[in-house]
């Protein structure tokens, strides 16, 4: 089996609804995505023979996602009032609904799946909230 990992890193604020502590409150992460793809056998032909991926583009795929959610607030849908959406977008602040609670480990899983979708052989996906505490998201 052979393995490739990159990375990327993005801030962002959310908030749980629902949840009884401070993770109620809308706060910031320096949120660190890293991914492991996967293969059993290299590429046989072409520009990517002897390779899993390209780097480069296993980089960029990662980094894409990065972008798509740097400097937002990422929230749940159907947690905020409209009227919350309303002035909030009306002072221009970037805001992201996910049909999923934003954890770690949903997060984990909602790239890992955009990943896959690019054709991607992801073997699996951390997202770091913290230098010291990730959650993981791998295929079975």
């Amino acid at each position: 089996m052979y393995y490739l990992k990159t990375s990327a890193a993005f801030d962002s604020a959310h908030f749980l609804s629902g949840y009884e502590g401070k993770c109620a409150n809308i706060h910031g992460h320096r949120w660190k995505i890293e991914v492991q793809a996967a293969k059993e056998e290299l590429q046989t032909e072409g520009q990517c023979r002897g390779m899993v991926i390209d780097f480069g583009d296993l980089k960029k795929a990662v980094r894409n996602i990065a972008e798509c959610f740097d400097h937002a607030l990422i929230y749940e849908k159907e947690t905020l009032k409209e009227t919350t959406i309303k002035a909030l977008n009306e002072e221009n602040f970037r805001l992201i609904a996910v049909p999923f609670r934003p954890t770690a480990e949903c997060f984990a899983e909602h790239f890992f799946k955009l990943l896959s979708q690019e054709g991607i052989f992801v073997k699996s996906v951390a997202v770091y909230e913290t230098p010291e505490n990730c959650a993981v998201y791998e295929a079975r």
